[in-house]
């Protein structure tokens, strides 16, 4: 490379700002957001970690950082993450390959679809739950039905089925919106060449997902990086994870230095997948998506033989899937499950009544929530996918930050940062918002990055040399092509808007309770039967609202883009 070259596209991208007005007003933009809501938190936080009296000292915070225990935890959390990243991302491409490649019926498509959404609509301990009333030293399948008295429940396998099982979907939304996106004439052509669907697969069909599956491998390992609910209720003291470390830090000994600390180090592992995932896809070519005319071929990827095989495996997970919410429901509606069965509604009557007000500010801060994520999530992938100008590599890395992060200590960062003037925003709406945003918009960001890769840039030139605006051929030309990662973005906001528990916990207040707050004041109250009628509310609210967005997309989706059958990027 050139030893000017960088010079000289920076001198090229800032005459790009001042040449796109536009441009420059959502750059400007969104980096306010990104200080404000990212890095001033995050600041205060390492101030927390490493300034004592007053003077920057890494003794204290080397000393925490160099125990046993914390390095066994944060190798614990490096295996479990990686194991979640991959078995996940493995799991969600083969349900969308299933779903989009081998010719099913709309019906069994749907089936899927629903089936496996079901851990994300849920709070992200449901599953966890829900295992140890099957497998634990009481479980339903261990001890009632098989009679095995010492079965072990807790411990890595376990919280990496829970892990893997309520996170694929991430991976099955994000990577059903890539393979939707393949033009069939691609593999056509390589079969007219007499190519096997097993060559085609290798060597046409997985290259081209390339950058869905570098995505979900990195959403994964943030995301289990970041859980603590799920280690905390299955990984046991056999297993310790630093997000369970640094919140039993924080809540039981009240050590929030501590805390600070452990968390950081996590940044370091997703930082290094986030730039290893960079690097690959940045090596390749993925245009499917031309915009040029011709004629469809039928999708030829999967045989006739094979394809009740792939569905047969589908339906047996998410055949373990509902059993899990079936088993969820019953015991919302018995008086105490394993104790008394008889059936009972009192446990929805104390929703509706005592819960009603948590219900009413879970749905206000969820459905503003969604809409401002949804536009946040395609915005910024956007500009980075799309645009060039400076700082655009720091605006990727900066907005997926929060992501990484757990979530326990993304709610104390908020809490300590806007608790005083001149940002005073502690105890309101706007805070609880804007932490489910800046979190969870990554998901829309790596998906319209993902998808922009697969359309190729002469649709939008052709739009410049006719005279529109960089505004109106976003609004007109981008817009429709990248509905699908726009729907993923608002359903997964809104998704864990209404189940999200480790940064809410610190940000709730008299006037804002949530939903999965009372879920957990209700588990730590023993009153398991509430706590399920509560998870069971989640789980209906949020398929009606997802299944009205599906329904608004069909409506809205334009010619050239690629078709979904779901709202939530499927």
């Amino acid at each position: 490379m050139p030893i000017n070259a960088a010079p000289t596209r920076f001198r090229e991208g800032i005459r790009q700002l001042k040449k796109d007005p536009a441009l420059l007003v959502s750059v400007i933009a969104i980096w306010v957001l990104l200080v404000l809501f990212i890095l001033f938190p995050l600041a205060r936080m390492l101030l927390l970690a490493f300034v004592e009296d007053g003077q920057y000292s890494f003794a204290g915070a080397l000393e925490i950082i160099a125990g046993r225990s914390q390095l066994l935890a944060l190798r614990n959390s490096i295996l479990l993450g990686t194991l979640v990243g991959i078995c996940g991302t493995a799991l969600g491409f083969f349900f969308a390959f299933t779903a989009v490649r081998a010719n099913l019926p709309r019906f069994w498509v749907r089936l899927l679809d629903a089936s496996i959404i079901l851990p994300l609509i849920s709070p992200p301990f449901t599953t966890a739950i829900a295992m140890i009333f099957s497998f634990g030293p009481r479980g339903l399948i261990t001890h009632e039905l098989l009679g095995i008295r010492q079965f072990n429940v807790y411990g890595l396998h376990s919280t990496l089925f829970a892990e893997t099982i309520t996170f694929f979907p991430i991976a099955y939304l994000t990577l059903k919106s890539i393979l939707a996106g393949i033009d069939p004439n691609v593999e056509d052509m390589a079969f007219s060449l007499g190519s096997s669907r097993m060559r085609v697969f290798r060597s046409v069909t997985v290259p081209l997902t390339v950058p869905g599956l570098a995505n979900s491998f990195l959403l994964l390992f943030a995301a289990s990086l970041a859980d603590f609910a799920t280690p905390l209720i299955l990984a046991g003291n056999s297993f310790p994870v630093l997000p369970t470390e640094a919140y039993l830090q924080i809540t039981g000994l009240f050590d929030l230095k501590g805390g600070a600390v452990l968390s950081f180090v996590l940044l370091v592992p997703a930082l290094a997948v986030f730039l290893l995932q960079r690097y690959w896809v940045a090596r390749k070519y993925y245009v499917t998506i031309t915009g040029r005319a011709g004629a469809q071929t039928m999708i030829k990827s999967v045989s006739a033989g094979l394809r009740p095989v792939l569905l047969c495996i589908c339906l047996l997970v998410s055949v373990l899937i509902i059993y899990f919410y079936v088993l969820l429901f019953y015991a919302s509606i018995v008086q105490a499950f394993g104790a008394n069965h008889e059936l009972t509604w009192r446990h929805y009557r104390i929703v509706f009544t005592e819960g009603l007000e948590a219900i009413k500010d879970t749905l206000i801060i969820a459905s503003s929530g969604m809409v401002i994520g949804g536009v946040y999530g395609v915005v910024i992938g956007y500009l980075v996918g799309k645009k060039r100008f400076p700082s655009r590599k720091a605006m990727e890395m900066v907005s997926l930050l929060s992501y990484s992060l757990p979530g326990t200590i993304v709610g104390i960062a908020y809490l300590i940062s806007f608790n005083d003037r001149p940002f005073m925003i502690a105890g309101t709406a706007l805070i609880i918002i804007a932490c489910y945003v800046m979190r969870y918009g990554a998901t829309g960001i790596r998906t319209t990055v993902a998808l922009l890769q697969q359309i190729d840039p002469g649709i939008e030139e052709a739009s410049l040399s006719l005279g529109a605006g960089s505004v109106t051929t976003f609004r007109r030309v981008t817009i429709p092509l990248v509905l699908p990662a726009l729907f993923t973005g608002l359903g997964v906001v809104f998704i864990r808007s209404m189940t999200a528990i480790s940064a809410t916990i610190f940000l709730v207040s008299i006037d804002w309770l949530l939903i999965t707050v009372r879920i957990l004041e209700k588990m730590t109250e023993l009153e398991l039967g509430a706590a399920a009628a509560f998870s069971m509310l989640v789980v209906g609210i949020v398929l009606v609202v997802t299944t009205a967005i599906s329904m608004i997309l069909n409506l809205l989706r334009q010619p050239g883009a690629p078709k979904m059958a779901s709202a939530l990027g499927g």
